[in-house]
C-alpha cells in the first residue's frame, strides 16, 4: 500500500494531481488508515499511469473519464461510448492528416536545402527574403 506522496513520486505527478483525480471520480476514493491517511494499491498505481498517458496521447480528462466507464464497466458512463469512440476515431484521423501534410512540408523544405551551405547561401531564406521584399 501506498499513502499519497508514494503515488505521486511513483506516477511523476503531485500530492494535489492525485486528489484532483478523486475529485474528478477518475481514481477512486482511497482506503484510509486510522489517523486518516489515504491508502493506495498498485492498481491505483496502474490507473493514474493509464490517465497520464491517455493525457500524453491527447484525451482530455472527460474522455479518460468516459473511456475508464469501460474499464470499470459503469452503464452511466458507458451509455454513448460508441458515438465518443467513433468521434475520437475522427479526430485522430484528421489529426494525422494535418501532421501528414506539415511532413511533406518540411520534407519539400528540406529537399530545397539538401546540404549544409552557410546561413547567407540557404535557398529558402533567399526566397522568404525576396517575398518580404516585394510585399
Amino acid at each position: 500500500m501506498y499513502r499519497i506522496s508514494e503515488l505521486a513520486k511513483r506516477c511523476g505527478v503531485n500530492k494535489e494531481t492525485i486528489r484532483y483525480y478523486e475529485r474528478r471520480q477518475l481514481l477512486p476514493l482511497p482506503a484510509r488508515t486510522e489517523a486518516g491517511y489515504r491508502l493506495y494499491s498498485e492498481r491505483d498505481v496502474k490507473r493514474v499511469q493509464f490517465i497520464k498517458r491517455l493525457q500524453e496521447l491527447g484525451f482530455s480528462l472527460t474522455e479518460i473519464h468516459q473511456l475508464l466507464g469501460i474499464v470499470d464497466q459503469d452503464a452511466e458512463r458507458c451509455a454513448n461510448i460508441y458515438e465518443f469512440v467513433s468521434r475520437k476515431v475522427g479526430e485522430l484521423q484528421r489529426q494525422i492528416k494535418d501532421l501528414q501534410r506539415v511532413v511533406c512540408a518540411l520534407q519539400d523544405l528540406q529537399n530545397r536545402c539538401p546540404d549544409e551551405k552557410a546561413l547567407y547561401a540557404c535557398p529558402m531564406i533567399e526566397s522568404l527574403i525576396g517575398e518580404e521584399r516585394s510585399t
